[in-house]
This record gives structure tokens, sequence and C-alpha cells, in this order.
């Protein structure tokens, strides 16, 4: 009891002292970080400090943007508002299906990070591919205006002239998910990886991606490791990293 006790007064003592390492530098290398909390508390040894800065990190304290790279995480996480309709949608979906794994999000949570608002916005269920079939069928018999993996022709012909459009499509495996609200969305990194492949989805986002991830990233902390991980199942790791190069640059 007294070897716990003992841990949590240790661990409390350094997120006291936390954020006086990036009164310099906004961004520190583990090797920087773990020097400076050595030079405090000469007696703790490697193994010591990773477990106190693995539990700031879940605690939500200091983020790691990228491999071995620590920063205070002093911005607010993305909190998309999910609407009555998403929420009767997707509650829906999961009396309907408890055991599969789905995600669902609205194009008009991009809105926040544009210059130019769309006029359109569609409501989107991500679905395991082993699934995605029956949950489109199911949709259909109590939606209007539902579509399964449309294409650039199915945009063009059809759901641009449509309101109130509910658009079903095939997940990526591992994609990087969370519950909201118990909903489960799409994270961020995510959708900023997305934006760049499925451009029919986000045509409406094309002309603006160096300024929606400037924005971004001027809002919330994004983890860069999870989406590199994630753009590169979905092949596009040189552009997510095009993109952030530029957006870091100006």
């Amino acid at each position: 009891m007294c070897y716990i006790v003992k841990k949590t007064i240790l661990a409390e003592t350094l997120e006291k002292h936390i954020g006086s390492y990036f009164k310099q530098s906004d961004r520190l290398s583990k090797e920087k970080l773990v020097g400076s909390i050595k030079r405090d508390f000469p007696m703790w040894s490697d193994n010591t400090i990773n477990m106190y800065l693995s539990k700031l990190k879940k605690e939500g304290i200091i983020n790691s943007p990228s491999r071995g790279i620590y920063e205070m995480d002093s911005n607010f996480p993305f909190q998309p508002k999910i609407s009555h309709s998403l929420k009767r949608v997707f509650n829906k979906v999961k009396r309907e299906f408890p055991y599969i794994t789905f995600c669902i999000w609205d194009t008009v949570w991009l809105n926040d990070f544009m210059r130019h608002q769309p006029f359109k916005h569609y409501v989107v269920i991500e679905v395991e591919k082993d699934a995605s079939e029956s949950v489109f069928t199911f949709l259909t018999e109590i939606n209007k205006n539902v579509f399964f993996n449309p294409d650039e022709e199915i945009f063009d012909r059809y759901i641009h002239n449509q309101n109130e459009v509910l658009i079903v499509k095939n997940m990526v495996s591992e994609s990087p998910l969370v519950e909201k609200d118990k909903i489960v969305i799409p994270e961020l990194e995510k959708l900023l990886v997305d934006m760049l492949i499925d451009t029919s989805l986000f045509s409406a986002q094309q002309n603006e991606k160096e300024f929606i991830m400037r924005s971004v990233m001027e809002k919330y902390t994004l983890n860069e490791l999870k989406m590199r991980r994630y753009a590169v199942r979905r092949n596009r790791e040189r552009e997510i990293d095009e993109l952030l190069h530029i957006s870091l640059a100006k």
C-alpha cells in the first residue's frame, strides 16, 4: 500500500514539473525531456521515467505526435457535434447488427476548417466489408436516398442533386475510431487521410486541402504517428507527409 502511495506522489510531482520543461520549446525529443527530468530527479531510473511519461500521456497532459517527440497537449480534442438524426441512424444499425464494426459521421464536420462552406453535406456509415451490403439493404428499407460505395458517376448523376443523402461505404480495416456519447465515429486523422483519396465524397474539400490541414493543426493536436499508420494502409503515406510539410511551412 505504501509503495502505491509513493508511486502516486512521485507521478504527481512530475506532473507539477512537466510544464517547466517545455518553456523554451513547444516540442522536445525524448532524449532531451528525459535528461531534463533526470537533472531534477537524479534517483529515478529510465524505466521509472518512462512509466510516468506513459501515465501523463494517458491522462492527456502530454502528447507524442511522432516517434521520440513530446509536447504539452494544450489543444482541445476534436469534438464534432453529433446530431440527433445521426444518433438515430447509428442506434438503428447497432440494434440490428450488434456485433459488427462500423462508424458514422457527417461531412459537415469539416466545414469549420474551410474558407468556403459547401451547400450540401452527407451522412456516411462505414462498415466492415463482410457486413456492409447487409447494412445497406437494411437502411434502404427505412431511409430514402441511400447509396452503396458510390463512384464518381453516381455522385454526379444522383447524389449531388439530392438532400439528406446516406452513404454506406466499406471500412478500411484498422481504421482509427473513437467512441463519443456512445456513438462510434472516425478520428480526425482518418478523415484527413480519406480526404486525399475519396475525392468524390470529399469533392468540396479538394481545393482547400492545405488550408484545412493548417486549420486543423492550429486548433487540435494531431497524432501524426496514427495518421501515418493509417495512410500506409491506404497507400498515401507520401501524400500525407507532403501535406503536413506544406502546412507546417506556412
